[in-house]
């Protein structure tokens, strides 16, 4: 039976009355617990909570509001399971952020769990980042026009393995699984093969030599071991349908070739392959090591008090930068929060996505891919000469010479473009224009990339681009600071869907802390707090009305003066 209380109804005497002092109460409305008391636990999406259980049948549930605020902060505060439960029953800052009474409250780690794992199937975290997200920037008038975009790399709770460990630690938590559900076709294998994986995975290959010819010939015994397994058993349904076969399988093909029947160990695999089989949707970066990313959006317009996080999408380390501009705008137009202006480096700002950015009414701003200082000392380039942006064909160069012909080819899209010998024979600037000589006199190709791409060369080189690229910097502070703040940096879990839920409440959470900085939000707490004082005000000259009959000249300046006290903007004297 679903239990739900509403944040908005107010209670006619505030039970926390009898245990808070002033100053107490005032510490709580100042920091983050009062903003998620009186702004962020309404915004909590019950009903999709509230779905999984039955409106009258049953035991009541805990409190709905209360296990979804509960799960929030848990991520944020980055607590324990064990620490979570604890906050719940005994921490009476966290009673009055969700809305309980302060006295104690019971709850089971074993039904956490089931609330986390009800959030993860049904990515209920997604949507409360975008409703708190997007509530925020609403109640703060936050300005979306400026946003920087960056990646930060995340690890998840699992080992990190070398490759012959990877192969062994996979080989033996397949055998295990045989000898436990398939004893006689373990049993069957030869007695070495067993022995081998026989210890622990602490312990595994512990009596093998560790230089690198040993390490070598180890390398290839287990590689040999996989595809032995993978042959014995490929036609043997209830173990080829196991996820442990599965996983030597992938590994296998991942780290290993078959050449004429014979296997060999690549020399290189490249970093989407599984770095262990307890994760294997984790890949591996070849500057951050295995794991998980996450793609931030940042609005950066100066205006803001504070600058909050509009997007963030979990990815497997491998996934490349320059092809998560799509997806991170999609997200942001989703939600309302698209900018006009997207600052990002260099990996992010390839001509395909500039494009693809301006197609959305997005300006794409960041270094050009494949410049470098040198590009400062060019002294000509396409962009020096005057081109029809419709048709893509030239009709002046740098020194103000005609074009004897230019052609746009529109199936291959070159501009093929050649220039009268009695222009370039005793050109000036021949040296350092980008036309070159031909048989038929001089010539000139180009295309509607390498003009966009030389005028956005020629652009990063001024001033004014590197005063409006300076904000972006200022996200790598952002990346650093989720990472104390939150845990970010090193998840608890493990699985794209567990590691996007962990990401999106704990960047929910972030924006909340940041809103705790600014002075119109505590403002509004302070609103809230005072209208909740009033209630018991209200309900008394209720009662006295219905007493008395009628106290018109009693209540009216009352009323007056509750009016002009809520209207100050001074939390001094609230309570």
């Amino acid at each position: 039976m679903r239990k739900i209380v509403n944040p908005k109804q107010k209670l006619l005497f505030d039970p926390f009355n009898e245990v808070l002092t002033e100053k107490a109460r005032k510490r709580l409305l100042e920091g983050w617990k009062g903003v998620f008391r009186n702004v962020i636990l309404e915004l909590m999406p019950v009903d999709v909570i509230g779905a999984g259980f039955d409106v009258t049948m049953g035991r009541p549930t805990k409190e709905l509001y209360s296990m979804a605020g509960l799960l929030l902060i848990k991520e944020f505060m980055n607590l324990t399971n064990e620490e979570a439960v604890d906050a719940y029953c005994f921490d009476m800052s966290i009673h009055y952020a969700l809305n309980l009474e302060p006295i104690t409250h019971d709850l089971s780690t074993r039904t956490l769990e089931r609330y986390i794992k009800l959030f993860q199937d049904s990515d209920i975290a997604a949507t409360i980042m975008d409703r708190v997200t997007g509530k925020l920037i609403e109640t703060l008038d936050i300005k979306v026009d400026k946003q920087r975009l960056d990646s930060t790399h995340i690890f998840s709770d699992m080992a990190s393995f070398g490759r012959t460990r990877l192969m062994g630690v996979t080989v033996k938590r397949f055998l295990t699984q045989l000898k436990r559900h398939n004893r006689a076709d373990y049993d069957m294998l030869e007695e070495t093969l067993r022995k081998r994986y026989e210890h622990g995975e602490n312990l595994l290959f512990s009596g093998y030599g560790k230089d690198d010819q040993s390490r070598r010939l180890l390398r290839q015994q287990v590689a040999e071991d996989m595809y032995y397994l993978i042959g014995r058993f490929a036609d043997s349904a209830p173990v080829s349908n196991r996820s442990s076969y599965k996983a030597v399988e992938q590994v296998f093909h991942q780290q290993c070739d078959v050449q004429e029947a014979k296997v060999v160990v690549k020399e290189k695999t490249g970093g989407n392959c599984i770095q262990n089989p307890s994760d294997p949707d984790a890949t591996y970066d070849g500057h951050k090591g295995p794991g998980y990313q996450v793609q931030l959006a940042e609005t950066c317009n100066p205006e803001n008090e504070q600058q909050f996080i509009t997007c963030a999408i979990a990815q497997s380390a491998a996934e490349p930068d320059s092809q998560a501009v799509e997806v991170v705008l999609e997200e942001l137009k989703a939600n309302g929060l698209m900018p006009e202006q997207m600052l990002a480096d260099t990996l992010y700002c390839g001509d395909e996505n500039v494009v693809l950015a301006q197609s959305e009414g997005v300006e794409l701003v960041g270094p050009v891919p494949g410049s470098g200082k040198d590009d400062e000392y060019e002294s000509l380039s396409i962009d020096d000469f005057s081109i029809n942006e419709t048709t893509e064909e030239v009709f002046l160069c740098p020194a103000g010479h005609k074009p004897q012909s230019s052609r746009h080819n529109s199936k291959t899209g070159v501009t093929k473009t050649m220039m009268p010998l009695s222009a370039c024979g005793g050109c000036e600037f021949f040296e350092q224009c980008p036309i070159q000589k031909s048989s038929k006199g001089y010539k000139l190709r180009h295309t509607a990339k390498d003009r966009r791409i030389a005028a956005r060369k020629r652009e990063t080189q001024t001033e004014v681009f590197k005063e409006r690229y300076r904000a972006r910097g200022a996200i790598e502070g952002t990346n650093s600071g989720t990472k104390r703040k939150t845990g970010l940096g090193k998840l608890r879990v493990r699985g794209i869907k567990a590691v996007s839920r962990q990401v999106y409440m704990k960047i929910t959470g972030w924006n909340i802390l940041r809103a705790c900085r600014c002075a119109k939000m505590r403002k509004i707490v302070y609103q809230k707090a005072q209208i909740a004082c009033f209630w018991l005000i209200f309900a008394v000259l209720r009662l006295l009305k219905q007493l008395t009959g009628s106290l018109k000249a009693i209540h009216r300046p009352i009323f007056a003066g509750i009016h002009n006290f809520t209207k100050s903007p001074s939390p001094a004297g609230v309570f």
